[in-house]
């Protein structure tokens, strides 16, 4: 998964734990909902069912004001590998979760936007890569809690 495109938002991070607990900080929403999104967010997942054409329908709620309705219908689902959806509210894009085993103990996550235009794609794109590695922060976080 790398972007090859001016409409693609692509980051990743190396993450010091196994690739089933990487994948299960995401496929499980008791934890999804305490890392999703940038600092200060929080989350209420109102449906996750992680399946082929499966919904994901979350309000994030911003640190300072406003509530983000968001709606996905999932289009693939490989357990361990990728996760990919596909957004049916705005703005409209698709998404692509890598999980990659580096080794027995470290795991690459990568995220990888896909916009049908290069405006859509340039909007998201000032904001996106400062708030994906937020979101890495998040999910690094929330692994140490899942560990102890």
């Amino acid at each position: 998964m790398n972007p090859n495109s001016d409409r693609e938002i692509f980051s990743s991070r190396v993450l010091n734990h196994p690739i089933e607990t990487v994948y299960e900080a995401f496929s499980n929403p008791k934890h999804l909902k305490n890392w999703w999104g940038p600092e200060g967010f929080t989350n209420t997942i109102h449906e996750f069912d992680l399946k082929l054409g499966g919904k994901w329908i979350l309000t994030m709620h911003g640190p300072e004001i406003g509530n983000y309705e968001n709606s996905s219908v999932f289009k693939i689902i490989e357990p361990l590998k990728l996760i990919a959806w596909t957004r049916v509210s705005q703005p409209y894009f698709d998404m692509e979760i890598g999980f990659k085993k580096e080794d027995d103990s470290k795991t690459e996550i990568s995220f990888l936007m896909i916009f049908d235009t290069i405006e859509g794609c340039e909007k998201i794109r000032k904001f996106a890569e400062p708030k994906n590695e937020e979101n890495f922060d998040r999910l690094e976080k929330e692994i140490l809690n899942m560990v102890k």
